[in-house]
């Protein structure tokens, strides 16, 4: 298949070109205030998320809902977040990003305050959907932000240090909610999420510049984005990198729909013990990030990207052995978490980061696309890794090895490197 776009740099330390039709405006250093700026946009998805799930027993009390219609308003939610992101980047692409940004938190926080006034379980719905399209908005364009001014080892760096730093929201949404829950009702967790979006409308204006002058950008229009998405989908390497990452997410996700089942259900721990193990796992996490972040320039990104994917396979494939034969032992899920865990911080901003650096003159369309896999992703995954119900985790971590194995079909045959053929030597 034909390559539109020069391929990415294998190793950070030197930088893919940008094109040549970038102002010397738009070449700024990213700034330590629109990383952080980044961090707040990408955590409020799983705030949003996590500070809520504890709540799911008194929603369902509140608003006369049953527990599936309950479970449906995270669905709405990841369905919101998927199809935020495959409009909001084409729509950063046309209009520039600091205005879309700013509308995406706006409308965050209102659908936010529609959810803590819900009068039913009808309308929690369709503002969870709405709460999720504005989250998933925000979170592509924010990272087009990034894209916008980073290339190379820069770009891989600041991606995984975002994602390291981000790491941390899933700890803090739950004991946070709980919190919640202790002291007050749980319409109050929406009261913060609509808050913290009022925090990030300041933020974005304060501290995130246009960056993406009017000469870069496309002319806006169904048309063109799916001549944009035709593009982008042409470079081999890029669906490639989209599927690493995915497959990717699908395994996380896998983790975090079961794991509670897993560890008390199955194994007896208590909701304190394993809230901590939650943390721990989301701790590796974070520290694998980080030291991915530490490697860019200095180890390709390809084999950091290949660890991960090796280190995911065995986890799965341990919890598939233990699940059939052994009943699922504590130590073994202990550990095979924690490594599956870990390995997301070497694949996800990694595979995302290369895929960036396939489509530099479609940054939106390529980050809504790559948004779009990953959510639609978490949102399916989630309820079939759950279909063996709460005695069994054999279809969760069937899911791990299928996940793992996928990324890494995407690494080394969808996004192998083009050959490099030999110029043919002069006739004497």
């Amino acid at each position: 298949m034909t390559q539109q776009h020069a391929p990415a740099p294998e190793r950070a330390g030197s930088p893919s070109p940008r094109p040549t039709s970038t102002p010397d405006a738009a070449r700024q250093q990213v700034g330590a205030a629109v990383v952080a700026t980044v961090v707040f946009l990408t955590a409020i998805a799983p705030l949003a998320t996590d500070m809520y799930v504890p709540a799911f027993p008194r929603v369902a009390r509140d608003l006369g809902a049953g527990a599936t219609q309950v479970q449906l308003t995270l669905t709405t939610f990841f369905v919101g977040m998927a199809l935020g992101q495959l409009v909001g980047g084409p729509v950063s692409d046309a209009r520039g990003r600091r205005r879309p940004l700013v509308a995406a938190v706006v409308a965050m926080s209102v659908a936010s305050v529609v959810c803590a006034l819900t009068p039913g379980i009808g309308v929690m719905m369709a503002a969870r959907l709405v709460q999720g399209f504005a989250g998933g908005w925000a979170m592509v364009i924010g990272r087009a932000v990034i894209i916008d001014l980073a290339r190379g080892a820069q770009l891989v760096r600041v991606l995984n240090v975002i994602a390291a730093v981000g790491g941390v929201a899933p700890v803090l949404g739950p004991l946070l909610g709980a919190a919640i829950l202790q002291l007050s009702d749980w319409r109050v967790s929406f009261w913060v999420v609509a808050a913290l979006g009022v925090a990030m409308a300041v933020a974005v204006l304060v501290a995130v510049p246009e960056t993406l002058p009017p000469g870069r950008r496309h002319g806006g229009g169904l048309r063109t984005f799916v001549s944009a998405g035709r593009e982008v989908l042409r470079n081999r390497r890029y669906v490639g990198y989209l599927v690493v990452a995915g497959s990717a997410m699908g395994a996380l996700f896998a983790y975090v729909a079961t794991s509670a089942f897993v560890l008390q259900s199955m194994n007896g721990l208590s909701p304190v013990a394993y809230s901590v193990d939650f943390a721990a796992n989301a701790g590796g996490m974070t520290l694998a990030a980080l030291v991915a972040a530490r490697l860019a320039g200095r180890v390709a990104t390809r084999p950091v990207i290949l660890v991960g994917q090796v280190a995911a396979l065995l986890a799965g494939v341990g919890m598939l052995v233990g699940a059939l034969w052994f009943g699922t032992p504590l130590p073994l899920v202990l550990v095979c978490f924690f490594v599956l865990m870990a390995a997301q911080g070497l694949i996800g901003p990694n595979g995302g980061a290369l895929a960036a650096a396939e489509v530099p003159e479609h940054p939106g369309t390529g980050s809504a696309l790559l948004g779009f896999v990953q959510w639609v992703a978490a949102g399916t995954i989630a309820p079939l890794a759950g279909l063996g119900g709460e005695g069994t985790a054999v279809p969760m971590a069937v899911i791990m090895v299928l996940g793992a194995a996928a990324s890494m079909i995407g690494l080394l045959v969808l996004a192998r490197p083009a050959r490099v053929t030999a110029a043919p030597a002069p006739a004497p």
